[in-house]
């Protein structure tokens, strides 16, 4: 059977809340910079009431990634939950607006929609400060076998991996995925998170996953050990490797070949929440199209020069009008 969606991407909805500040405000706030924080629900509204006039948008990792897929004009689905409330109402107009097809029941009881605040310094680093909320609790249930069959890749986000009902859910749509005769991606997404999850995570990778996303902090995390030695490992443990090296460009791991690829020129750097989502968008959308791997990650760079150019990780130009010059059709 032809899949209905090119990728189907499963992660935390959040509505992405983010600022422009100073390197006292996150010394003053006690902000862990550069990193993702995980925080309650106080402390969320605490920082919310610090911060500075901002972009509230919805957001999360894996729904920047499939918004930006939407923008190549591929086929997109994304799964996530959200509580029946006022952010969750935001964040599934907002997310079915840019072409995204988004399905989850939202919550009548538990924790409320979940929401990340972003803190941009000068130097355009960002350091995330996220409060879960109902997106934690996705479980099993949730994940409906027709759905995530009917995707050629299930893309699953690190940053879900805390909770056991969460693990659950993707090994289920892991498993339904090979079962249709389909492909898994795994983005590591934060160093953080290979430490707290090493031991899954190398599983995880050596016998579910087909495409990994990671950048070279995570991917030297997962492995222990410094970056040659993590591409050598990570060669022969899944399909395709996509690591990224930020101004270095990305090296493309496959089982017969190691390819480097410069990073895309961006003439003003403003802020780099999202690089990597959107590096993912662009690999995605070219391998969906079966371009060389060289050619997935020439376009994952020019998707994310893009996104850097600006505050926040929408794109402010559609992402197809960046595919003619890096694909044949």
């Amino acid at each position: 059977m032809k899949p209905t969606f090119d990728v189907l991407g499963i992660g935390n909805a959040l509505v992405d809340v983010l600022s422009h500040e100073t390197e006292v405000f996150v010394e003053n706030m006690g902000l862990n910079r550069g990193a993702m924080t995980l925080i309650d629900e106080d402390r969320a509204h605490e920082l919310y009431a610090a911060m500075g006039p901002g972009v509230e948008i919805s957001g999360g990792s894996a729904a920047n990634t499939i918004v930006g897929l939407a923008s190549f004009g591929a086929r997109a689905a994304y799964l996530g939950k959200v509580r029946d409330d006022q952010l969750g109402e935001v964040f599934a107009h907002d997310i079915r607006s840019t072409g995204v097809t988004f399905q989850c029941a939202q919550a009548d009881d538990g924790p409320s929609t979940g929401r990340c605040l972003i803190v941009v310094t000068p130097d355009a680093q960002r350091t995330m400060n996220t409060y879960l909320g109902a997106s934690a609790f996705l479980g099993p249930d949730d994940v409906d076998a027709e759905f995530v069959a009917s995707a050629r890749i299930v893309y699953l986000e690190g940053y879900l991996w805390d909770l056991p009902e969460a693990k659950d859910a993707y090994r289920k749509a892991a498993q339904i995925a090979h079962e249709a005769g389909n492909e898994v991606s795994l983005t590591l997404s934060d160093s953080f998170c290979v430490d707290r999850h090493r031991p899954e995570w190398l599983a995880l990778v050596e016998d579910q996953v087909d495409v990994l996303f990671a950048n070279e902090a995570e991917i030297c995390s997962l492995y222990e050990c410094d970056f040659e030695e993590a591409v050598k490992h990570v060669q022969g443990h899944c399909k395709v490797a996509a690591i990224t090296r930020s101004a270095q460009g990305s090296v493309v791991v496959s089982r017969d070949d190691v390819q480097t690829v410069p990073a895309h020129a961006v003439d003003h750097l403003i802020d780099t929440t999202g690089a990597g989502d959107l590096y993912a968008s662009g690999f995605l959308y070219a391998y969906t199209r079966n371009a060389d791997l060289a050619t997935c990650a020439q376009l994952g760079s020019a998707a994310a020069s893009e996104i850097i150019s600006h505050l926040g990780a929408r794109p402010e130009c559609l992402l197809a009008d960046l595919a003619p010059a890096h694909l044949s059709e």
